[in-house]
C-alpha cells in the first residue's frame, strides 16, 4: 500500500513543482524515451541476472507490496513449535521422525498451512530436527550449523534486491543514452524551424530526466524495500532456530518458545501472555497422537 502511496507522492510532487514553474505536462510525455530506457534496462537485467534470482525478485516484489509477516503469523508459529516441543518432552525427539518425512501429513504441522507454505522454513526446521535425531552433535555445533544455513539463505535472498539496485544505478546512464539519441535526431533536423528544434531538444532532455527519476524515485527505493522485506522475513527462521536450540539444550517447551519469542522484532512480537494463550489454546489431541 505504501509503495503506491509513495509513488503517487513522488509523481505528484514533481508534477506540482513543474506546473508551478509554468511547465506543460504534455512536454514530458515522451513514450519513445521510455521505450529506450526501459528496454535497455530490461535487457541488461536479463543479461546480468540468473533465472533463479529473477524468479526470486518477482516473489519479493509481491511480498514487499504486502503487509509482511505479522503478529498473527508469529503466534501460529510459536503455537506449532510448542506442540512439537511437547512431543519431544513426552516421547523424545525420535517421535518427530515420521512428521518430518512428510510435514504436510503431520497431525501437528498440517494444522498450520501458513507455515507449510513457507518451504524454506519447513526445510530448515526439518533439517534441524533430523540432525538432532541423528544425534552426536553438541548444542554449540548445532547452533553454528543453523547459523550457516540462515546466512546462506539470507545471502541468496538479498541477490534479488542487489540485482534490482544495479539496474537502478544504470538508469541515469541509460537516460543519457536516450538523450544522446535525441540529440542525434535533433542534429539531423538542425536546419528546421527553431520551434521544431527546441521540441526535439526538450524530448532529448526528458530522457535524462526519466532515467534519473526512475533510478532515485522508483527502482532504488523498491530495491531498498526488498532488502527490508528480506531482513524482516529472516526473523521467522531465526525464531525457529532459537526455539529448537533451546529445546535441544533441555529447556521445557514453554521456555523454549519464550526463547523464540524474544528474537521476533518488537513491532510484531506477541506479548508473553499472548504467546502463552496461543500455545495453551490449541487442543492437546494432536500432541497426544504425535507422541503415541
Amino acid at each position: 500500500m505504501f509503495i503506491v502511496i509513495g509513488s503517487v507522492v513522488v509523481l505528484g510532487g514533481i508534477a506540482a513543482g513543474y506546473l508551478w514553474e509554468g511547465g506543460k505536462l504534455g512536454a514530458l510525455f515522451q513514450p519513445a524515451e521510455l521505450v529506450i530506457i526501459g528496454g535497455a534496462a530490461l535487457g541488461s537485467m536479463l543479461i546480468a541476472t540468473p533465472t533463479k534470482v529473477l524468479s526470486g525478485m518477482v516473489g519479493q516484489l509481491k511480498g514487499a507490496a504486502g503487509p509482511g509477516t505479522g503478529k498473527a503469523q508469529y503466534l501460529e508459529l510459536l503455537s506449532m513449535l510448542y506442540q512439537l516441543f511437547k512431543v519431544i518432552q513426552q516421547a523424545g525427539v525420535m517421535a518427530l521422525e515420521s512428521h518430518f518425512e512428510k510435514p504436510e501429513a503431520s497431525p501437528i504441522m498440517s494444522k498450520y498451512p501458513g507455515f507449510l507454505a513457507r518451504h524454506e522454513a519447513v526445510d530448515f526446521l526439518a533439517d534441524s530436527i533430523k540432525v538432532i535425531i541423528v544425534g552426536g552433535i553438541a548444542p554449540h555445533d548445532l547452533e553454528s550449523l543453523m547459523d550457516e544455513d540462515c546466512d546462506v539463505h539470507h545471502e541468496e535472498a538479498l541477490k534479488a534486491s542487489s540485482a534490482l539496485n544495479k539496474v537502478a544505478d544504470s538508469l541515469p546512464g541509460l537516460g543519457i543514452v536516450a538523450a544522446v539519441l535525441g540529440v542525434v535526431i535533433t542534429m539531423a533536423s538542425i536546419d528546421g524551424p527553431p520551434a521544431e528544434i527546441g521540441e526535439k531538444v526538450g524530448a532529448a532532455l526528458v530522457g535524462t530526466f526519466l532515467g534519473i527519476l526512475m533510478c532515485y524515485g522508483f527502482f532504488g527505493p523498491l530495491a531498498t524495500k526488498m532488502e527490508h522485506f528480506v531482513t524482516d522475513e529472516s526473523y521467522y527462521v531465526k525464531c525457529i532456530k532459537t526455539g529448537v536450540l533451546a529445546v535441544y539444550k533441555g529447556f521445557p517447551p514453554a521456555i523454549a518458545v519464550e526463547f523464540g519469542r524474544r528474537v521476533i522484532p518488537g513491532h510484531v512480537r506477541p506479548s508473553f501472555e499472548e504467546a502463552e494463550q496461543a500455545c495453551r489454546a490449541r487442543p492437546e489431541k494432536a500432541v497426544a497422537a504425535a507422541a503415541a
